[in-house]
């Protein structure tokens, strides 16, 4: 083999290796924004607040008011309301899931 045709072996050799990195580099697709079947949105000024924020509100039937050691149900359904808190009882998570 001749060192040009090494030269050019080795070029095409570190080329191919490189495509994966390269790839890695694309954006990862944009997903379609999710309905809001429960109707987070409407619930969403109450992050940062004190659960017993949630005492003066009606919510929608079937709301999981979810505390830091409660234990839930791991199904997954888009029409129910979660609302989260921390120890502190301060809300920090509220969505359809």
């Amino acid at each position: 083999m001749t060192p040009m045709t090494r030269f050019a072996t080795t070029r095409l050799v570190l080329a191919i290796a490189a495509l994966p990195l390269l790839a890695a580099c694309q954006p990862a697709p944009e997903t379609p924004d999710q309905p809001d079947l429960c109707g987070a949105s409407g619930f969403q000024g109450l992050m940062g607040q004190n659960r017993t924020a949630l005492d003066q509100l009606t919510l929608p039937q079937g709301t999981r008011v979810v505390g830091p050691d409660d234990m839930v149900t791991a199904d997954y359904r888009t029409d129910r309301l979660n609302i989260e808190y921390d120890r502190k009882g301060v809300i920090h998570k509220i969505g359809c899931y």
